[in-house]
């Protein structure tokens, strides 16, 4: 249920972001409501992350749940392989990230993810959206399929990264007053 509910939320982000644009009809609504969606959840990420304290990174709510710096580790290695497969790049080469690395090496590494996301998407267009991809072993979806799951996974980890700030007490960026 919690999946229906995140892709619903992407499909009325992707909707507004669409109509917010300018009064130019987009010969490619869903790549360029992706890349804007891109945009602000990178400025969103990446402040949340820089938001927990270096020694707050192995926390984790419960014993089940993934420490903060895994959550990070997880975040840029998602950017990487999603924004891979739908602009057809390779997956940039970097060092392994261990959820136990300093926080500065797990910061620069998720904005890198994100300054591919946005390289490799930059020059993708609306016109093969139904082409199938191979995602996680034999797993396909189509490219605006793909799309969608990379708009959910940034709600998602943001949504995880805001309640792990919360747990300890600091506010989330979007959270935050604007001056």
């Amino acid at each position: 249920m919690r999946h229906v509910l995140v892709a619903l939320a992407a499909v009325a982000m992707l909707s507004f972001v669409c109509f917010a644009q300018s009064p130019e009809v987009s010969k490619n609504p869903v790549s360029d409501a992706v890349r804007s969606i891109l945009e602000r959840q990178a400025k969103n990420m990446v402040a949340a992350v820089d938001e927990m304290p270096a020694e707050k990174y192995s926390f984790h709510p419960t014993p089940a749940q993934m420490t903060f710096g895994h959550l990070v580790v997880h975040m840029a290695g998602s950017n990487n392989l999603l924004c891979s497969k739908i602009s057809g790049m390779a997956v940039p080469t970097s060092d392994k990230l261990a959820e136990t690395d300093p926080k500065d090496k797990l910061v620069s590494a998720l904005k890198a993810s994100f300054d591919f996301c946005t390289q490799a998407l930059a020059k993708v267009d609306d016109s093969n959206l139904s082409e199938q991809l191979t995602l996680f072993g034999t797993r396909t979806a189509s490219r605006a399929a793909t799309m969608f799951i990379l708009t959910n996974d940034f709600a998602d980890h943001y949504s995880t990264a805001a309640a792990y700030l919360r747990a300890n007490d600091l506010l989330p960026p979007t959270a935050q007053k604007k001056d």
